[in-house]
């Protein structure tokens, strides 16, 4: 019964094509097209999956190696903290006592200022100046605006904290100008020079002394004194997450 179904499948089919050629081709061949196109798609989308899950493997691996590393580095830091306690309790000195608190950017303050970003700070003192890092580097500093705790960064004109320049330590004062960070300021019987390294002097109770903001890219001189531009170390973007200093 079965085999006499198909034999009359075949005669219908064989028929239409010849009383229907285009139209019966016509028909299959979009059939076919919509197959294959259904086959493409699901092919495409399985190697998407594919890729995104080796490229998550990888990103995991690299986070996994980058957490090493950090380990290593706040082993060193309590080693370091540690040593130099023990050394000021010799001198009958306060002891020594590095603190910073991850913070998260939530947004820039204005849409045409990408200078001011608003922050996520628990703990946060509004009568206090805090220092803020990325990635290590000098960043900027976190004051209040309206209760709030709000970063400015490098490029912005109140962003002012103290420096050193160079292995002399030439002290200057670092300002954006929105365009640029300048440290300015710096005596005029001085000498830096392009290449020269910028590095926080903690003079100001915002910074520890020796974090590194970037190195000096032109020299200008002024009636009175000298000004630097700065290349910074940390790139414009806001990162999701930064940490600030808690000094005591």
């Amino acid at each position: 019964m079965n085999k006499v179904k198909i034999l009359l499948l075949c005669v219908a089919f064989v028929f239409v094509s010849f009383r229907y050629g285009t139209e019966a081709r016509h028909v299959i061949g979009g059939i076919q097209n919509k197959i294959l196109a259904f086959y493409v798609d699901t092919k495409m989308a399985l190697w998407e999956k594919i890729d995104e899950h080796i490229n998550q493997q990888e990103e995991i691996q690299k986070l996994r190696a980058e957490n090493q590393v950090l380990q290593k580095s706040a082993v060193l830091s309590i080693a370091f903290a540690s040593k130099l306690n023990d050394l000021l309790k010799e001198h009958n000195t306060t002891g020594y006592h590095p603190n910073v608190q991850l913070v998260e950017s939530i947004g820039y303050a204005n849409l045409n200022d990408y200078g001011k970003v608003w922050l996520r700070f628990d703990d946060f003192n509004q009568s206090k100046i805090y220092g803020l890092l990325q990635k290590g580097y000098a960043a900027g500093i976190v004051v209040a605006n309206d209760g709030h705790p709000q970063a400015l960064l490098l490029s912005d004109p109140q962003s002012i904290f103290a420096v050193y320049v160079g292995e002399s330590k030439m002290q200057g004062i670092v300002q954006g100008n929105r365009k640029e960070v300048l440290v300015k300021y710096i005596s005029q019987w001085l000498l830096p020079q392009v290449g020269d390294e910028v590095v926080t002097s903690g003079l100001d109770g915002i910074f520890f002394e020796g974090i590194k903001v970037g190195v000096v890219s032109k020299v200008i001189e002024e009636e009175s004194s000298k000004t630097v531009v700065v290349t910074p170390y940390v790139t414009p973007r806001v990162p999701a997450y930064m940490h600030v200093i808690k000094q005591n």
